[in-house]
C-alpha cells in the first residue's frame, strides 16, 4: 500500500478531474450552440472522468474520488476506517480547485452568470426536471446505493481481474443518464460542494441533501453487497 500522502495527493488530482470533466462539460458544453452535447454527453463525461482517473490511480488509491464511495468501502470492509476522514477533506479540496478553474474558464465568456447554476445540484425549483425534495432524496439514495454496489462487485477479488473500471464508469454513466433530470445528478458530497459554494444561495442550502443521501446510500451498499456475495477474503 501507497503511504498516505501519496494516496491523498492522489485522490485530490482524481476528484479534480472527476469535477472538471463532469461539470465542466455541463458548464461549457452541454448547452453549447447547435453542437451542444446535452444531458448524454454530460453523462457520458462523468463516467469517462471515473473510467479514466481509475486506470491511473486506481493502484495508488484505489480511485474513490468520492467521500460516498470511501465510506461505502469502510462499512463494507475494504477500507480502513482511520483514512476516511482524510480522504473526505483531499476529495473536497480537489473538488473545490476543479470549481475554481472551471470558474476561471467559463467567467471568459461574456454574458457568464452563476445564477445560470454552474451544474450545481438542487431540487425543487432548483431541479432541472422541478423534482420535489422527496423525490431528489430518493433518487440520490438509491443511485448512490447501486453505484456502490456495482463499485463492491467490480472491485471484489472473485470478479474478472482488469474491467473494473469499465464497469464503475459505465455504471456512473448509466446513472447520470437517468437521474440529472431530477437532481442534475450528485451521488457524490465532493462534485456537490466545489461548485456549490461558488454559486452561494441556494446552492448552499441545498448541499444538504448531497451530503446526506450519498452517504446513506453508500453505507446501504456497503451493508448490502456483503450480505448477497459473502465477505471478500
Amino acid at each position: 500500500m501507497y503511504p498516505l500522502k501519496n494516496r491523498m495527493a492522489a485522490e485530490f488530482i482524481g476528484t479534480f478531474w472527476l469535477v472538471l470533466g463532469g461539470c465542466g462539460s455541463a458548464v461549457l458544453a452541454a448547452a453549447f450552440p447547435e453542437l451542444g452535447i446535452g444531458f448524454a454527453g454530460v453523462a457520458l463525461a462523468f463516467g469517462l472522468t471515473v473510467l479514466t482517473m481509475a486506470y491511473a490511480i486506481g493502484h495508488v488509491s484505489g480511485c474513490h474520488l468520492n467521500p460516498a464511495v470511501s465510506l461505502g468501502l469502510v462499512v463494507a470492509g475494504r477500507f480502513p476506517a482511520k483514512d476516511l476522514v482524510p480522504y473526505v477533506i483531499v476529495q473536497v479540496l480537489g473538488g473545490l480547485a476543479a470549481a475554481a478553474v472551471l470558474y476561471a474558464i467559463a467567467s471568459g465568456r461574456a454574458g457568464f452568470d452563476l445564477a445560470g447554476g454552474f451544474a450545481s445540484n438542487g431540487y425543487g425549483a432548483h431541479s432541472p426536471g422541478g423534482y420535489g425534495m422527496t423525490a431528489a432524496l430518493v433518487c440520490e439514495i438509491v443511485m448512490t446505493a447501486m453505484f456502490l454496489f456495482v463499485i463492491l462487485g467490480a472491485t471484489d477479488k472473485r470478479a474478472p481481474a482488469g474491467f473494473a473500471p469499465i464497469a464503475i464508469g459505465l455504471a456512473l454513466t448509466l446513472i447520470h443518464l437517468i437521474s440529472i433530470p431530477v437532481t442534475n445528478t450528485s451521488v457524490n458530497p465532493a462534485r456537490s460542494t466545489g461548485v456549490a459554494l461558488f454559486v452561494g444561495d441556494w446552492a448552499v442550502s441545498q448541499l444538504w441533501l448531497f451530503w446526506i443521501a450519498p452517504l446513506i446510500g453508500a453505507a446501504i451498499a456497503g451493508v448490502v453487497y456483503p450480505l448477497v456475495a459473502g465477505k471478500d477474503e
